[in-house]
Formats: structure tokens, C-alpha cells, sequence
């Protein structure tokens, strides 16, 4: 039997639109019979990637932090879902460090994400600051590892959801045109969920 259960990674340190979002898209997701976890990089140590190659050979990364925290979550996960600020018209400095800190996972069981689905959140202060860059290198990790990526689909939501903030979370609440693209992309990725189980 499948474990109905979806992981959200939050790549924001701080408390605020993008935890927000991304803690509604989860309660969407328990709404449709999903067990959700949020794991948030938010007063988490997690180091960057030092490609020191001791994962490869000792089967775990060298880097004791909070990155051992999230390795044990992606196990019995159906579905992931990233979250990520932008940071200079890219991804957060945290969710690159996720990522790039997943290839111990990888050298323990290089399938560690195959035949999940994949989607994005990505939340700017600016209305086009940045988010399309974002989403598609978290779907670049998502193709990369097997993980299979999931859009909103056209007319709207092309690559996932994408939000304007203006900064604060007040923004992000009034940004109807992301809640518009957050529902696309929960809809496809819940059929997708329930196509691949």
C-alpha cells in the first residue's frame, strides 16, 4: 500500500509568506486524505555542500547538522513539496544548501527521490523578481534525481506556483493571482499523486 504522505520543505529563515504558502498548500493536500510534514530551514544549522566526496565513500555525509534531521523524512514520502524565497532572482541560499546536501542521501540509495512527484512554490518581493528562475532550478533538482516535476499547466501556472509578496505577509494573503496558481498546481500534483501511486 502506498504511504499517502507529502513532505513541504520550507527554504525560508524566516517566518513568513513563504512558510505561510507553503503551510497552505500542505493543509490542501490533508484536506484530500494526504499526512503532511513541514520541515523548515527556519533556526535550522544546515551547511553547504563541501563535495568532499566522503558520503560517496563512507555512506554518510561528513557535515554532523540539521540536514540529519530532513534525511530520515524523504523515506515512505510520496509527494515533495519545495518552498522557497527568492533571493537575488534565484533560490534562497538555505534550499540550494537542501538540495546540494542530498547528494549523502543519493550516495546511500541513488533513488532515494525516484518515481516521487515534485512541486514548487517560490515567493518574491517583487512580481517578477526572480520566481521562474527559482522554480525551474528546483524542478532541474527534482528531474535530476527521478523526482517526477509537476506544473500548474498553462494559463497561469506554466512552471508552479508563483507569488508576490511585496514583502511581507500581508502581500502575500492579497496576492490572489498566487492563490490562483498555488490551486492549479495543487490540483495537478494531487493527480498526479493519484495516477502514480
Amino acid at each position: 500500500m502506498v504511504n499517502k504522505k507529502i513532505l513541504g520543505i520550507c527554504g525560508s529563515p524566516r517566518k513568513q509568506a513563504t512558510e505561510y504558502v507553503l503551510s497552505e498548500a500542505l493543509n490542501s493536500m490533508e484536506e484530500k486524505g494526504y499526512e503532511t510534514e513541514l520541515f523548515t530551514v527556519r533556526g535550522k544549522n544546515i551547511s553547504p555542500c563541501r563535495n568532499c566526496d566522503y558520503c560517496i565513500r563512507e555512506k554518510e555525509c561528513i557535515l554532523k547538522d540539521d540536514m540529519y534531521e530532513l534525511y530520515p523524512l524523504f523515506k515512505d514520502v510520496q509527494g515533495i513539496i519545495m518552498a522557497t524565497p527568492i533571493y537575488n532572482g534565484g533560490v534562497s541560499a538555505q534550499i540550494k544548501a537542501v538540495m546540494d546536501r542530498t547528494r549523502a542521501a543519493a550516495a546511500v540509495d541513488i533513488n532515494f527521490l525516484k518515481h516521487k512527484v515534485g512541486m514548487v512554490i517560490a515567493v518574491g518581493g517583487d512580481r517578477v523578481g526572480g520566481q521562474e528562475l527559482a522554480i525551474q532550478q528546483i524542478l532541474t533538482f527534482y528531474i535530476l534525481n527521478g523526482t517526477i516535476p509537476v506544473s500548474g499547466g498553462p494559463f497561469g501556472s506554466n512552471l508552479g506556483a508563483n507569488f508576490w509578496s511585496r514583502d511581507s505577509l500581508k502581500g502575500v494573503k492579497e496576492d490572489e493571482e498566487g492563490f490562483r496558481s498555488l490551486n492549479k498546481t495543487v490540483k495537478r500534483f494531487h493527480e498526479f499523486l493519484d495516477k502514480y501511486k
